[in-house]
């Protein structure tokens, strides 16, 4: 899959065939020797603790950016809960109420960035 000089393109064939496999389940070309490890590392299924199963080379990605079950920061109080967990959590957290540093007011957390506009 590269670009190799016309001189050398009957030796480096002859090589290929010998030492190099195209990977059944993503096409990169690995040597003979690597492609049972290749596979077992790169292709085989795992079950994410979300119960979703997939390739063990996709599972790093997955948990950091799409499992329901990844630890995301709550933006009020900054507890670290389930990411399916989250809306119901900021819905009941963003509720709770402090002071206005400049009316005395107490606003409620989710309105507090926005309040000083209202709050002259």
């Amino acid at each position: 899959k590269k670009d190799i000089p016309a001189v050398n393109f009957i030796i480096h064939e002859i090589h290929c065939r010998r030492n190099i496999e195209i990977c059944p389940y993503c096409s990169d070309s690995i040597p003979k020797s690597e492609m049972k490890n290749h596979i077992e590392s790169e292709h085989v299924q795992v079950t994410c603790k979300c119960r979703m199963k997939m390739e063990s080379s996709l599972l790093k990605d997955h948990e950091a950016s799409s499992c329901p079950l990844r630890p995301v920061p709550c933006q009020f109080c900054d507890i670290q809960l389930a990411f399916s967990k989250l809306a119901e959590h900021e819905r009941y957290c963003g509720a709770r109420t402090e002071p206005c540093g400049r009316c005395g007011r107490h606003v409620l957390l989710r309105e507090l960035q926005e309040h000083p506009r209202a709050c002259g």
